[in-house]
């Protein structure tokens, strides 16, 4: 079957350089396809914990690692500038030789935003200014020529980055979310890459399906922007294992939203009917930050089996 698998991670919950080194070399070595991380301050509750700045990490990473694709799930523009985000995009880009993949949000969380003095705003305007920020992103990532924009929430004028990506067309940019209102619009009008988060694989057609609706529209075709999901990933080499790293309960949940969890040959099984419906890749939340040896399983049971 033709799925790439990437490891994301919450950075948010705890954390730290020698995590983050070890994750990335794991990633790398094991032959998964991608590692990308969140970018919060904190988790919406509960205690704050250690967090390795999301662009700094990223910077190490293109620079310790020579094969993986890497980038946010997702960078929110409340309280990321589009102007400095493209710049930060485009150097790591450059470091990387091609391989980040930027995903941009709208933001979603008060907790952080009240915190550290961000305006979150209300739904509408939070969707307008997005869809600002990402007309920036995409000017000053893409064109080789000085940039205008004029918008209610941000301005640039005649703005020209030189350091660039080796692709001509900029870093690819991910839009994750299943809004059909305002979330897919974006993605068919702006996005490289569509990134649903735990879709039920019954409702999946009916959100790809109004994607391919969108794209039309926008005068783009079903292949211009690439299919991934986000979703919990969890291995056990059988049932006994499994239940030491959740409860039944919580297993449950897992399975009842379609996530690819279980013991290998479960999983090979249930990205296969991903692959069916038309996934290109999966990115699975790994919430344990050092648990390598589940990792080391995935890689030596799951993954050869996906490459035929």
């Amino acid at each position: 079957m033709a799925i790439d698998v990437s490891i994301m991670i919450e950075g948010q919950d705890g954390l730290s350089w020698p995590r983050w080194q070890r994750l990335a070399r794991a990633v790398e070595d094991l032959g998964f396809n991608g590692l990308y991380r969140s970018d919060h301050f904190t988790n919406p509750e509960g205690p704050v914990k250690e967090d390795v700045e999301t662009w700094i990490s990223l910077a190490w990473l293109a620079s310790h690692t020579s094969r993986i694709q890497f980038g946010t799930m997702v960078s929110p523009i409340s309280f990321r500038h589009p102007s400095i985000l493209g710049w930060q995009a485009a150097s790591i880009d450059a470091l990387a030789g091609g391989r980040l993949r930027l995903g941009v949000g709208a933001g979603w969380q008060e907790r952080e935003h009240h915190a550290f003095g961000f305006d979150l705003l209300d739904v509408p305007e939070r969707f307008a200014r997005f869809e600002e920020a990402i007309q920036i992103l995409k000017a000053i990532t893409r064109s080789t020529t000085p940039s205008t924009f004029e918008g209610e929430y941000f301005q640039i004028r005649d703005a020209q980055l030189v350091t660039r990506s080796p692709r001509a067309d900029g870093p690819p940019i991910t839009i994750g979310g299943n809004g059909p209102k305002r979330t897919l619009p974006l993605v068919a009008k702006y996005a490289d890459e569509w990134n649903a988060v735990y879709p039920s694989l019954a409702a999946y057609p009916e959100l790809t399906a109004r994607l391919n609706e969108l794209l039309a529209a926008e005068g783009r075709k079903p292949g211009d922007v690439k299919r991934t999901v986000m979703s919990r990933g969890l291995v056990g080499k059988d049932d006994a294992d499994l239940a030491s790293q959740i409860d039944a309960e919580g297993l449950q949940r897992l399975i009842d939203r379609d996530a690819p969890v279980g013991t290998p040959d479960q999983i090979v099984e249930k990205l296969g009917i991903y692959a069916e419906a038309g996934i290109e890749g999966v990115m699975l939340q790994w919430l344990d930050l050092d648990d390598l040896s589940h990792l080391e399983l995935f890689a030596e049971k799951v993954l050869p089996q996906l490459r035929g």
